[in-house]
């Protein structure tokens, strides 16, 4: 999915940038155009709101021809429609049918018969809204009733002819919904403000993000002290901008290289970023390295030797054959008077006979120890950290462990379970260590958001003796494997204590950000996992991270979709399978190339392609009613590339699903209005795993993740077995309540940051006050517990006019509020989209407001 700055911000904020002529009056053949454009729009469920459709209609109609174009390419890329894109007129904006406005009409009645909330298309606020005849737009009574009859419609000048509105399009399905496009007023600020968010995540970047980021520097001003932060948390991140900065040139650069490398690896990286390579140092052999101008040269060895000696030499240690190629190109030897510390390290890393060497008294003469003669060598070595909190663990120094450990408090985190258990064994009467308590009030301050609520997650809830583990190893594609772990359960009496010191830091940051009049918060965020290991995530329409439980929609119907185009060449043949297992993941049936129709027609396939030197489509449609009556429990949505092919070397590969109503209708096989996900096949990998569908929890877990199978041919019967087992260990794993969500972000941003929280569920909301002496942390408590709300009534959107909110919504379905101010994240787009004074938010933003104090 390529991408350039348009696409960028359309995507992430929902902007369409407009080049219109200053001061230019509507064009009235541009405005019979628009018609065409809202129309064609409307099928991909969009609609404009009246800033854009105001200069949309001062576009010239050569102008309007290529911008509307270009906006309907980019939103079929975007939802995997552009390789079948077809106007739904030809010769637009030329051409315009007189029955223009009663089709766009009737489809815009079908969504307003599925949102009657949909804002007013001139004010944006109105509660009551309906079809102003004959152009089809939506306007609130009050815009009505100030309208002059003899001027039409505000926002296109149509006159009403009086006739009756024509039925609702039969096109539009019953869960189909418009989302708002909006004017880019400043593209400028819009783009440094994603750079700025990209660039204060708190986990690495997912590709697609990556993808954002290089397309954001590259628009990027001149002068990076004007938007380079001081501190960049992710290290990749850091190396990937810094590289770049240094390609281009920038004044400034080289001297901000020392107060942003804090870590050898930190120059490792930037090395790598700066020859072309990802930063990540996940190559499996390091990369071959551009020449270093000699400058940049002494600004690195400058960095590194400023650095603790041993802390240097330890943490080289760790890339030891990445570093041996990278001093072929720092020459650390040569400037060993100027920098004898970084002289030092390199010596460890090479392992240099010191009594051979010529340098080796003024090697000997650097802060590091000498470990004497081994094999008639003298050699600088160090005793690494981890080493030594090894040693202290294994003899059940638990303490001697936690002393070390303060001095890195993100190591900390990450092995609190490791020294709860270690203390467990040791002493299984005893409670939560004091020596760990004492330490991690401070220490958790400065922990990043990841490790944090990595040890949250794995703390928090109970589990059982020799459980199965789920692990996920670094790279570029998401695999995963699980094992047993042997080992006894933690007690909560032990595990307790550190969650609710946890939970603590959690409220005690989201409190330091400015106060809200209210929150506004989905009860379905408590099944939306912390984003983690973003770097192997595919890319995706909609960002769900991996792990994360989502309602089926009300309609009974799935439509699978996987789209492949092979190489000049090679024939690739794809295949999208699904297998169904009942509640002990025993296989009971399938739908595949083999099996094209399952049971009572309630999984259908729509054929096998076997190539696709044009491209190819499969389709399988599930009735999840029928599946979950005839057995079926749960149903695994795999494709497999029969051939042995892998993904990363087809030119494009997606798969994904759409939403049916009842009787399965669609606008064509793929209609994109309906996409709910669309997934990149990406990667050196054979078969994808991208959900599970409950069929009886009626829910579907997002897994996005990857099996290794080579060699052979690859299909549902080969690998069912291999399948069944790690989908029971992904749902187990992934377990409600088993891991960090971002409802347990939002509920501490809403707890700390106002007195009023209102959880919404279905069509009623609950009401939350904290009393004026109640802690925050028991009004959190209480919440969390969904104890003794305030009320409980049908929710009214009105609540939110003319505050100041914190929304965390799984839909931005309610309607824009242009006297709403605040701060928003959602999962799926909708009308809310549209209003102008929120701060919209993606899952890593939110995490981000969780970051330590610098």
């Amino acid at each position: 999915m390529s991408r350039d700055l348009d696409t960028l911000l359309l995507h992430r904020q929902g902007l369409v940038v407009v080049p219109t002529r200053p001061g230019g009056e509507p064009d009235r053949r541009s405005r019979d155009g628009l018609t065409v454009l809202e129309s064609d729009l409307a099928l991909r469920g969009y609609r404009l709101t009246a800033p854009l459709y105001a200069a949309l209609a001062r576009q010239s109609p050569v102008a309007l021809r290529q911008t509307g174009t270009e906006l309907l390419r980019r939103i079929d890329l975007l939802l995997g429609n552009e390789r079948r894109h077809r106007p739904l007129f030809h010769g637009f904006p030329d051409q315009v049918p007189a029955d223009a406005h009663l089709l766009y009409s009737a489809r815009v009645l079908a969504f307003l018969r599925n949102q009657p909330h949909l804002g007013c298309s001139w004010c944006e606020d109105g509660p009551v809204v309906e079809l102003f005849g004959p152009c089809g737009h939506l306007l609130c009574q009050d815009c009505q009733d100030v309208a002059d009859p003899l001027a039409g419609c505000p926002l296109c000048g149509t006159v009403p002819t009086g006739e009756d509105p024509p039925p609702p399009s039969r096109e539009i399905p019953a869960d189909a919904v418009l989302r708002p496009l909006r004017l880019a007023v400043e593209p400028a600020a819009a783009t440094q403000v994603e750079l700025g968010r990209l660039l204060a995540r708190q986990t690495p970047l997912a590709p697609q993000d990556r993808e954002d980021l290089a397309v954001l520097l590259d628009s990027a001003p001149a002068d990076p002290g004007r938007w380079l932060p001081a501190t960049i948390p992710v290290r990749e991140t850091k190396a990937t901008v810094l590289a770049e900065l240094l390609h281009r040139d920038l004044p400034g650069t080289l001297p901000a290289l020392g107060a942003r490398l804090d870590t050898a690896t930190d120059v490792l990286r930037l090395l790598w970023a700066w020859s072309g390579a990802e930063p990540d140092l996940l190559a499996d052999k390091p990369p071959r390295l551009l020449a270093v101008p000699r400058p940049l040269r002494r600004a690195l060895l400058a960095a590194l030797d400023a650095l603790p000696p041993a802390g240097a030499a330890e943490d080289m240690l760790r890339h030891r054959a990445a570093w041996q190629r990278a001093g072929e190109v720092l020459h650390p030897y040569e400037h060993h008077r100027r920098y004898p510390n970084a002289a030092a390290a390199f010596a460890v890393v090479r392992g240099t006979d010191l009594l051979q060497h010529p340098l080796g008294d003024r090697l000997l003469a650097a802060p590091l120890p000498v470990a004497g003669t081994a094999g008639g060598r003298n050699r600088l070595t160090v005793t690494t950290f981890a080493a030594r909190v090894e040693a202290a663990l294994a003899t059940g120094d638990v303490p001697g462990a936690v002393a070390l450990l303060a001095h890195r408090p993100g190591e900390l985190a990450r092995r609190l379970h490791h020294l709860l258990r270690t203390h467990h064994r040791w002493a299984p009467d005893a409670p939560c260590p004091p020596a760990l308590l004492a330490v991690l009030p401070e220490a958790l301050r400065r922990v990043a958001p990841g490790p944090l609520l990595g040890a949250y997650g794995r703390l928090r809830a109970p589990r059982p003796d020799n459980e199965r583990r789920l692990y996920f190893p670094r790279g570029h594609t998401a695999h995963t494997h699980a094992r047993t772990d042997w080992g006894s359960a933690l007690p909560a009496r032990i595990g307790a204590p550190v969650c609710e010191l946890i939970e603590a830091e959690l409220l005690r940051r989201a409190a330091a950000r400015p106060r809200y009049d209210l929150a506004l918060l989905d009860e379905e965020l408590t099944g939306l996992t912390v984003p983690s290991a973003e770097r192997a995530s595919a890319r995706s329409l909609v960002a769900v991270p991996r792990g994360s439980v989502l309602p089926l929609p009300d309609g009974a119907r799935l439509r699978l979709f996987l789209y492949w185009l092979q190489p000049k060449g090679v024939r690739v043949d794809l295949d999208l399978s699904v297998a169904f297992y009942d509640k002990d993941w025993a296989l009971t049936g399938l739908c595949d190339y083999t099996k094209l129709v399952h049971g009572a027609r309630t999984a259908v396939h729509s054929g096998d392609f076997t190539s696709a030197p044009n491209g190819a489509t499969e389709f399988v449609d599930l009735d999840l009613a029928g599946l979950a009556a005839a057995g079926a429990r749960y149903a695994v949505v795999v494709v497999f590339s029969y051939n042995d092919i892998p993904f990363d070397e087809l030119p494009d590969a997606y798969t994904g699903f759409m939403t049916l109503g009842e009787l399965g209708r669609s606008a064509g096989p793929l209609d994109p209005k309906a996409v709910t996900q669309r997934l990149d096949l990406a990667g050196a990998a054979r078969v994808a795993l991208p959900m599970i569908v409950d069929l009886a929890g009626r829910h579907w877990t997002w897994t996005d993740l990857n099996l290794g199978g080579t060699g052979g041919l690859h299909d549902v019967r080969r690998h069912s077995g291999r399948l069944g087992v790690l989908a029971s260990d992904v749902l187990h794993h992934f377990t409600p309540g088993a891991r960090a969500t971002l409802g347990d972000l939002a509920l501490a941003a809403a707890a700390a940051g106002t007195d009023q929280v209102l959880i919404r569920s279905g069509g009623t909301v609950a009401t939350y006050h904290r009393a004026p002496d109640e802690p925050v942390g028991a009004f959190a408590a209480r919440i969390r517990d969904r104890r003794q709300p305030d009320r409980t009534a049908p929710f009214d959107p009105g609540v939110l006019t003319g505050r100041h909110a914190f929304l965390a919504l799984l839909n931005g379905d309610l309607p824009a509020t242009p006297t709403l101010t605040g701060t928003l994240y959602r999962l799926y787009p909708g009308g809310l989209d549209a209003t102008p004074g929120l701060d919209r938010l993606t899952a890593g933003d939110l995490v981000a407001r969780f970051a330590p104090e610098a």
